[in-house]
């Protein structure tokens, strides 16, 4: 059973990509578990937004518009910390659906630096205070993309397998110290962005992604499975977290209502 607050030492939450969907849902659900909760993203007016709704509900939170794939802005950022009790690597996501061979070389190289380099370079910068705690937690976002593969989704799924092994090799390593290391592989996801930054927009073919399922999962039902597997007790990790609707067996195995 997990404590009611966490410990005084590791009671700052970092969550990345906290604009809007996962991210903004996990923030609001570590502050109602007692975490100080620091909002980063590039939009700065949604964070700071968050942040005040956060604090109104008799919570802590605060804004920090930051870039994960600018390494100098992310080390500025860690310096300002001496511990940190738990890091979200939630900023990523995907763009296209093309094919391999079709498929847009920067696209590519987009979604591997937000999802993957984004993840390694806050994590290596956040490490030590992580470390510094004496129990720390890091969780990394990847997606049933990391354990499969669907035509179509190369560019993305071979982000999301990179951001798997990421999360797999750090946990080998740092074995023995203060820190778990978590990862959360969520399947259909329905939030107000994922499919429509997916198709720049297009509405119709973002729809098309969740047509007949009733009930995908929601920003809100990853953010409770974050939170449950953070507020374990400090002696369990919860390695792999595979989390899917009902509806959705498998990457390519969807049931759809007519």
């Amino acid at each position: 059973m997990a404590a009611d607050v966490p410990p005084a030492a590791s009671r700052i939450a970092v969550v990345t990509g906290a604009s809007s969907g996962i991210g903004a849902a996990t923030a609001r659900q570590l502050a109602a578990a007692g975490y100080r909760v620091v909002l980063t993203a590039r939009r700065e007016e949604r964070i700071e937004a968050l942040a005040e709704e956060i604090n109104a509900a008799g919570h802590q939170a605060k804004a920090y518009p930051l870039d994960v794939t600018d390494r100098a802005a992310v080390e500025e950022f860690a310096g300002a910390f001496r511990t940190v009790g738990v890091l979200v690597n939630n900023a990523g996501g995907a763009l296209g659906a093309d094919t391999v061979a079709a498929g847009d070389p920067e696209d590519w190289r987009r979604m591997y630096e937000t999802n993957v380099l984004g993840t390694l370079n806050v994590t290596q910068a956040l490490l030590p205070a992580l470390t510094a705690s004496g129990d720390g937690t890091v969780v990394v976002l990847s997606s049933t993309a990391g354990h499969g593969t669907y035509e179509g989704g190369g560019g993305y799924v071979a982000a999301k397998h990179a951001e798997h092994v990421l999360a797999e090799t750090l946990r080998l390593e740092i074995v023995g110290t203060p820190v778990r290391v978590i990862e959360v592989a969520p399947g259909m996801v329905k939030t107000e962005e994922f499919a429509l930054t997916r198709f720049r927009g297009d509405e119709e073919k973002a729809g098309k992604v969740y047509a007949g399922v009733a009930e995908p999962l929601t920003a809100d039902d990853v953010a409770d499975t974050i939170a449950w597997a953070v507020t374990r007790p400090s002696h369990v990790n919860i390695d792999l977290l595979v989390v899917r609707p009902r509806a959705q067996a498998s990457n390519t195995k969807v049931h759809r209502e007519p």
